[in-house]
């Protein structure tokens, strides 16, 4: 059987691997259910497998795969009670986060650069950049925080939350300047001073952005039904 021998960018090689793979998983690339084994990793990029392994642990640690009882790695499919654990997860996280930010009145220079990103790519309709962008705006929000702890508990939970993004493809399913309209109104909270109206705002995102997921869900169930 012929194999696609994929390259990679000459900077770190794991680094690089990662993002490769990463890639793959969030696009649907690699399907839900698929195994990644080091054997799999190390032929289709040409790299030693302590380097397919050192990667294949990064993404399981990030929720982008998981390791089955046999230590085999799949990529995972989430239902809707995952999915609905997820974001409550989240917005757990992050409203942490906007509360600290909205106390101050800080909002993230990050933060602000994600949302002008966020806003150039719903005028393009560039669905991949908007995600990217979409995560690193609720990123600098709980990194702003300053919260080592909490910042390694977002990122845990983002990297299934990006998956979900990619895979689902659930932002397609509204214009992305509404999306870019909830992410202005909870900057305006922070700026603002306001720790509740930030709260608010942020939990009205993301509630959206969960329902459209799990109508995503129900939808594909349903045609799979027949």
């Amino acid at each position: 059987m012929n194999r696609q021998a994929f390259s990679l960018a000459p900077s770190s090689l794991t680094d690089a691997l990662y993002q490769s793979l990463r890639r793959r998983i969030i696009n649907g690339e690699i399907a839900a259910g698929e195994k990644l084994t080091e054997q799999r990793i190390a032929t289709e990029y040409d790299v030693a497998r302590p380097t397919a392994k050192v990667c294949l642990e990064r993404l399981t640690v990030l929720g982008l795969l998981q390791r089955s009882a046999h230590k085999t790695a799949v990529v995972p499919e989430l239902d809707a009670d995952e999915v609905r654990d997820l974001f409550f997860s989240r917005g757990t996280v992050e409203s942490a986060a906007v509360t600290v930010l909205a106390s101050g009145g800080s909002v993230p220079v990050e933060a602000t650069e994600a949302q002008v990103l966020i806003e150039a790519a719903a005028r393009d309709g560039d669905f991949e950049r908007q995600v990217d962008a979409d995560i690193a705006f609720h990123t600098a929000l709980v990194s702003g925080a300053g919260s080592r702890r909490l910042n390694r508990m977002h990122e845990l939970i983002m990297g299934e939350v990006h998956l979900t993004m990619g895979r689902f493809q659930a932002h397609r399913s509204t214009q992305g300047s509404t999306i870019a309209h909830e992410h202005a109104a909870i900057l305006d909270g922070i700026e603002a001073r306001d720790p509740e109206r930030a709260r608010v705002h942020l939990a009205e995102h993301l509630d959206h952005a969960r329902d459209r997921l799990l109508a995503r869900l129900e939808a594909d169930a349903a045609e799979a039904a027949g």
